[in-house]
């Protein structure tokens, strides 16, 4: 099943406006905020997180304005020393400042990337994509990491189906490049994902390598059904397919529905 798709403008600008509105939205969730409290299920603490945010905008405006600003190789450990390294070369901590940083660096993005064509190539920690699914990116990044300090802070988080559906474009790009190697190794299926109203598309697996396009190759293996919101949690590891399947947020069929739990420890989220 496929749905109406916008126009390429006004994705672009529904793209563009979310960037904006979730970067304004930090110095709301970040106020008054105590820095040291840590991110649950991870290393950092809501001000590390929030430094790494503040520089992350900062990357992505400079790339969007044309700059070359290597950073990694695209695997999961280079990016996570590459993080590591940006954090102890720049030691501000106050959260309110680094929401203001945020912010900031979210609207510059929007300005730098605005003029030029969406489709214009730009190299990203991720490898090769368009400037408007570098966008999306920035726009996955942001929201992932501002929910965690959301839940870190008992605060609501931004991620919301709207924003989640704008995300889809770069997680399609992603997902061939964050399959972790040693959970895929020799793992062969074809996978039809549906998020629901926001249309379907496949991800085949041929002995661990991973291909996405718009329609399955063959017959599938397993049909995922996924609410929006809980799709972006999944990919981005703040939800487990498993305590998505028994909420009913996602559903699955077919010759192997068996694959489904498994389907997102195929991939290493950086």
């Amino acid at each position: 099943m496929t749905f109406p798709q916008p126009s390429a403008g006004a994705a672009r600008t529904a793209l563009f406006e979310a960037v904006a509105a979730v970067g304004d939205e930090a110095p709301a969730l970040l106020a008054g905020a105590h820095g040291d409290i840590p991110i649950p299920g991870a290393e950092w603490t809501v001000a590390e997180a929030a430094a790494h945010l503040a520089m992350a905008n900062e990357l992505m405006a400079a790339l969007a304005a044309g700059e070359e600003r290597p950073y990694g190789d695209g695997t999961a450990g280079s990016l996570a020393a590459a993080n590591q390294a940006s954090l102890a070369e720049r030691p501000e901590r106050r959260p309110a400042v680094l929401a203001g940083e945020i912010a900031y660096w979210a609207r510059e993005f929007t300005t730098a990337a605005r003029p030029r064509s969406g489709t214009e190539p730009v190299l990203t920690p991720l490898g090769p994509m368009d400037l408007d699914t570098l966008g999306a990116y920035l726009l996955t990044h942001m929201l992932g990491h501002l929910y965690d300090i959301a839940v870190a802070l008992g605060r609501p988080h931004p991620v919301d189906r709207h924003r989640a559906g704008l995300t889809m474009p770069f997680l399609r790009t992603a997902m061939p490049r964050v399959v972790d190697t040693r959970a895929a190794a020799g793992h062969s299926a074809c996978y039809r994902l549906r998020v629901r109203g926001l249309g379907a598309f496949a991800v085949t697996f041929t002995d661990g390598a991973a291909v996405v396009t718009p329609q399955p190759p063959r017959r599938p293996d397993c049909t995922i059904l996924t609410e929006p919101v809980a799709f972006l949690l999944i990919a981005l590891g703040r939800h487990t397919a498993t305590a998505a399947l028994t909420r009913g947020k996602v559903l699955a069929w077919g010759r192997r529905p068996w694959l489904a739990p498994t389907f997102p420890t195929l991939f290493a989220a950086p």
